[in-house]
């Protein structure tokens, strides 16, 4: 008989050659990662990329999700939003917001995270006692507040009662319910704040602060000239991440006025969710949720050009 080819010979070799290689990927860092990584990335494309993608299409159409008929309107809903009275007064109240609550949030928070910055007893406790306001879920936060600002029982209007001021509406009032709320979520804030800056602080060298107090400088001029230069990372991130929070603000909103009364804390993301949800013009609300996209896009690259310039990094 005559002896087998060299080609058949090698032939078995191959799938054993395959998997080998399937053995060395499968057992490789990469391979493992990828495995980690798939399922959140699945997630994050099914609920975070593709609604972004339809959103977009659907702002250039008429659509109810209820008519299988969605026509294309291009730039319509977009037109419709320059001469909507709501929208112009929904970005007046969302930009008084953002202004009002960003750097209270910044000052408050640096103001207890300066005071934490020292050994005191059960200091423990009044870390934990800032933080917790972060711990709080919205639901309740808004409860507590409707209750400290009810006109009738409440302990703000009682407050004033003992210093004979007269009793005030809060939250019914057109001219004070905005600012309500802004307090509302400076306190809801304020532990993440305290958070990110007592981390900062720890981070401060004592040997800078040393060296200038024998220099004779005193605690204000060491806090402005050498503690805040340094927080300047912090602050930084801060008024960003804030302000980003700030424009969508929509929660506190929701469970305390409904965007009450007569509009007057109505704001983009409360109107935005009225368009789809009660009013069912879900072409529209794209429009409005893709406007306040640009928006905090444009107000977030301003922030980072301007920060270059106050922001100081060590080393």
């Amino acid at each position: 008989m005559a002896a087998p080819s060299t080609t058949a010979r090698r032939r078995p070799a191959r799938p054993a050659r395959t998997q080998a290689v399937r053995r060395r990927v499968a057992a490789s860092e990469q391979f493992t990662g990828w495995a980690f990584a798939t399922p959140g990335a699945v997630i994050i494309v099914l609920f975070g990329a593709v609604p972004i993608v339809w959103s977009a299409i659907m702002s250039f159409q008429q659509d109810n999700l209820l008519n299988p008929s969605t026509p294309y309107v291009g730039l319509r809903n977009y037109r419709a939003m320059v001469h909507d009275p709501i929208v112009t007064q929904a970005i007046q109240h969302t930009l008084i917001y953002t202004v009002l609550f960003v750097p209270g949030t910044m000052i408050v928070g640096l103001f207890l995270a300066v005071a934490m910055n020292r050994k005191l007893r059960f200091i423990t406790l009044y870390r934990t006692a800032a933080y917790a306001t972060m711990a709080i879920s919205t639901i309740s936060e808004a409860l507590v507040f409707i209750w400290l600002f009810d006109p009738t029982y409440g302990i703000a209007n009682y407050s004033l009662s003992l210093v004979g001021l007269p009793a005030q509406q809060f939250l019914n009032s057109p001219s004070q319910a905005l600012y309500v709320i802004v307090a509302m979520t400076i306190w809801g804030w304020t532990g993440f704040a305290v958070v990110i800056y007592l981390a900062a602080l720890q981070g401060v060298p004592p040997a800078l602060v040393e060296a200038a107090a024998i220099d004779g400088a005193g605690s204000w001029s060491i806090f402005r000239r050498i503690t805040l230069p340094l927080l300047s990372p912090a602050s930084l991130f801060l008024a960003v991440w804030l302000s980003i929070n700030a424009l969508q603000l929509f929660d506190e909103v929701y469970l305390s006025t409904q965007g009450g009364p007569l509009n007057a804390t109505t704001v983009l993301v409360y109107y935005l969710y009225k368009q789809a949800f009660q009013n069912f013009n879900f072409g529209y609300a794209s429009a409005i949720a893709y406007f306040l996209f640009l928006v905090i896009i444009v107000i977030t690259a301003v922030q980072f050009r301007v920060g270059r310039r106050f922001t100081y990094y060590r080393s």
